[in-house]
C-alpha cells in the first residue's frame, strides 16, 4: 500500500525545489553571467562556505605561550614532561612574553613535589556503522575521495560486484541512508563472525546506536557489508583498487561496531613548585577492542608521556629544565567537503541523498574551487552569495532553511497539509523575485586573462568554462569567433623539445602530462613531472606519492620529496 504521506512530503520538497531553482536562476543569468544557479541546498551551502571565509579573513591571531619542566625520576632513564597548569586556585594562562618571565622569575630556585597520583580506567566505545554522511567524511579524510566520488564507488558496490563462483553480488546495503540501525541476521552474523576470528572477549554485548536527536527518517538501515564473512581479502581479486579500500573501510567499521570498546590504564600527576602547579597524563591500551579492527583517524593518540610504574606522593623529583614556547591562535580552518557535508548535517539541512550533488554543483559552477582538500569562495562565488543576501534573505538563512526541512519532515509524518507548505512559501518568494528584478544592479564578473595570442584578430584569450571543463576563446566575441583548448602549465620543460610540459587529458577523462607541441613531440607521463631534476644525471623525474623517480633510461634514481613540496600537496 502506498504511504501518501510520503509521496506528499515528495511532491512539497520537489516544488519548493523547483520554485527556488526555476525563478532565481534566470534572475542571476540576467543579472550576473549565464549558466549560474540558486537552490534550496546549494545556496545556504554556498552561505555557509562564505561565511567561514568571512570569519577567517577578519580573524586576528593572539599570542600565548606554553611551559613545559623536565624532571628526573629514580629508576627512569628518560625525564618526565610536565606541562605548566596554573596555581593552587585554578588554571593560569601565560598570554605574553612577561607574564611568562614572571612565573620563571617566581620559580627559581622553587623545590618540587609530586602532590596527587590518580590512577583510572578509561573506555573508549566502538564506533557506530556508517551513515551516508559519516561515509562520506570519513572516506574523504581516510582515503582522500571526494563525496561524488564516493558515491559513486559505493553504488557500484551496492548494485553488484562479479564474484568468482557467485555471480553479481551487491557487497554492501543501501548507501543512502541517515539510520545506524543494523538488521538482527546481521547482528547474528557479526556476532558469529567475531567470536571464531577474535575469541569471545571482543563480542559486544547490546551494540549502541545513535540517539535519535533529530528527525531521523530510519527507511534503509545503516551501510555494512551484506555479508560479512566477505571479507577485504577475499574480494581483493574482484574489486578496483578504489572500491577495495571503500570497501574495506565499511567492512571494518561495521566489524569494528559490534565490538567490545577498548580499554586505556590511565594516570594524572600533580606537581607543585612554590604555588604553581604542573601536570602529567598518560594512558596505556590494556585491551584493544575494536581497534584490533579499526581506528579512526582523528584517534587521540597519547604520543607524549609514556605510562610511569611506580610513581606516587613520595617518588622524588629532580629538576631538569624548563622549555619554553610562543604561539598564536589559529583561524578557523577552511572548509573541506567532508567539513561541510558535517556542518549541514548537524545544521539539518539537506538529506543524505543530496549532500555529494550539492557540492558537486557549487563547484561545476565555479563557485567554489578545491585546492589541496580545501573549499575557496572565487570572486563569482562572492557575488552570487552576496546577491542572495540581498535579495532572498531567508532563502540563505540556515536557520529558514532547517525549519523548512522539519515542516517538511511534519509533511511526512501527516500533521501538515503539503499544498500549506508551498502556498505560504510562494507568495515571499515571488515578491522578492520581483522587487530583485527592479532593483540589483547587474554585475560583470571579467574573464581571466591568457597570454595565448589569438591567431585570427592577435586579441588576447580569455579562460571561459564549458561543460567540459575550461577552453580559451577570443574575447571579440561575435566578431571573432576563435577557440582553443586550454593546457594548464606546470612550470616543467620537455626533456625531449624543451618547450612547456601541460596538463591534458584522454578521450575517457583520464588526466596526464604531455608536451605543448603535441603531436610532433611524442613525450607523455600519467605521473606528474617534478621541477626538480634527477640529483644522478640530471634528468626529469616524476611525483609517485611521496618519492621522486628518474625517468631516464638507465638511471632510475629514487628520492624523497622535500618536506615543503609534501606539505603543499596535502
Amino acid at each position: 500500500e502506498i504511504n501518501m504521506d510520503l509521496v506528499d512530503a515528495q511532491q512539497a520538497r520537489r516544488c519548493l525545489d523547483r520554485m527556488v531553482g526555476y525563478r532565481i536562476s534566470p534572475l542571476l543569468w540576467g543579472k550576473v553571467k549565464r549558466g549560474l544557479s540558486a537552490g534550496r541546498v546549494q545556496s545556504v551551502a554556498l552561505r555557509i562556505i562564505c561565511d567561514r571565509e568571512e570569519e577567517i579573513n577578519a580573524f586576528i591571531p593572539e599570542e600565548y605561550w606554553s611551559l613545559e619542566a623536565d624532571f628526573r625520576i629514580p629508576g627512569e632513564k628518560k625525564p618526565l614532561c610536565a606541562k605548566f597548569y596554573g596555581d593552587e586556585k585554578g588554571k593560569i594562562p601565560i598570554a605574553s612574553k612577561e607574564a611568562m618571565d614572571r612565573i620563571l622569575e617566581d620559580l627559581e630556585g622553587a623545590k618540587y613535589k609530586i602532590l596527587d597520583v590518580k590512577r583510572g580506567v578509561r573506555m573508549k566505545k566502538a564506533p557506530i556503522p556508517f551513515t551516508t554522511s559519516t561515509l562520506q567524511q570519513e572516506a574523504s579524510k581516510v582515503l582522500n575521495f571526494s563525496t561524488q566520488k564516493t558515491m559513486r564507488l559505493a553504488q557500484q558496490l551496492y548494485e553488484g560486484i562479479d564474484l568468482k563462483g557467485s555471480g553479481t553480488v551487491g557487497v554492501i546495503t543501501y548507501l543512502r541512508t541517515d539510520s545506524t540501525r543494523v538488521s538482527e541476521e546481521a547482528e547474528e552474523g557479526a556476532k558469529a563472525y567475531i567470536l571464531e576470528h577474535y575469541g569471545e572477549e571482543y563480542v559486544a554485548g547490546k551494540s549502541g546506536e545513535k540517539k535519535k536527536d533529530k528527525k531521523i527518517q530510519d527507511a534503509h538501515e545503516a551501510i555494512r557489508p551484506t555479508d560479512i564473512s566477505r571479507t577485504p581479502a577475499a574480494l581483493k581479486e574482484s574489486l578496483s583498487r578504489d572500491q577495495f579500500r571503500l570497501y574495506q573501510l565499511i567492512w571494518k567499521r561495521f566489524t569494528a561496531s559490534r565490538m567490545m570498546p577498548a580499554k586505556y590504564e590511565t594516570i594524572s600527576v600533580k606537581i607543585g613548585g612554590n604555588q604553581y602547579r604542573f601536570t602529567v597524563a598518560a594512558s596505556k591500551i590494556v585491551f584493544d577492542g575494536f581497534m584490533s579492527v579499526y581506528t579512526e583517524t582523528d584517534e587521540d593518540i597519547d604520543k607524549g608521556t609514556r605510562m610511569i610504574k611506580g610513581i606516587d606522593e613520595n617518588t622524588p623529583l629532580d629538576f631538569q629544565e624548563f622549555h619554553t614556547k610562543q604561539h598564536f591562535t589559529q583561524p578557523p580552518a577552511h572548509y573541506t567537503e567532508a567539513a561541510l557535508v558535517r556542518t549541514l548535517e548537524e545544521l539539518g539541512i539537506g538529506r543524505p541523498s543530496t549532500y555529494a550533488p550539492t557540492i558537486t554543483t557549487i563547484l561545476a559552477r565555479r563557485y567554489v574551487v578545491k585546492e589541496n582538500k580545501n573549499l575557496y569562495v572565487t570572486e563569482l562565488g562572492e557575488v552570487v552569495n552576496h546577491m542572495m543576501k540581498e535579495a532572498f534573505p531567508s532563502i540563505v538563512d540556515v536557520n529558514f532553511t532547517a525549519n523548512l526541512e522539519s515542516l517538511l519532515d511534519k509533511v511526512e509524518e501527516g500533521s501538515v497539509n503539503w499544498k500549506t507548505v508551498v502556498s505560504n512559501f510562494y507568495p515571499d518568494l515571488n515578491e522578492a523575485v520581483n522587487q530583485a528584478e527592479k532593483e540589483l544592479e547587474e554585475v560583470k564578473i571579467e574573464d581571466e586573462v591568457s597570454d595565448v595570442i589569438c591567431d585570427q584578430c592577435g586579441r588576447n584569450m580569455v579562460i571561459k568554462y564549458g561543460p567540459h571543463g575550461r577552453f580559451l576563446a577570443c574575447p571579440g566575441f561575435p566578431d571573432c569567433r576563435n577557440t582553443k583548448p586550454y593546457l594548464e602549465k606546470i612550470g616543467v620543460f620537455c626533456p625531449k623539445c624543451g618547450k612547456e610540459i601541460v596538463l591534458r587529458k584522454t578521450k575517457k577523462g583520464r588526466k596526464y602530462y604531455g608536451c605543448e607541441d603535441n603531436p610532433d613531440c611524442d613525450f607523455m607521463s600519467w605521473q606528474k613531472p617534478s621541477t626538480e631534476k634527477c640529483p644522478n644525471c640530471g634528468g626529469l623525474m616524476v611525483e609517485k606519492g611521496n618519492k621522486l623517480v628518474c625517468i631516464s633510461d638507465g638511471c632510475g634514481t629514487i628520492v624523497n620529496k622535500k618536506k615543503e613540496e609534501i606539505s603543499v600537496l596535502q
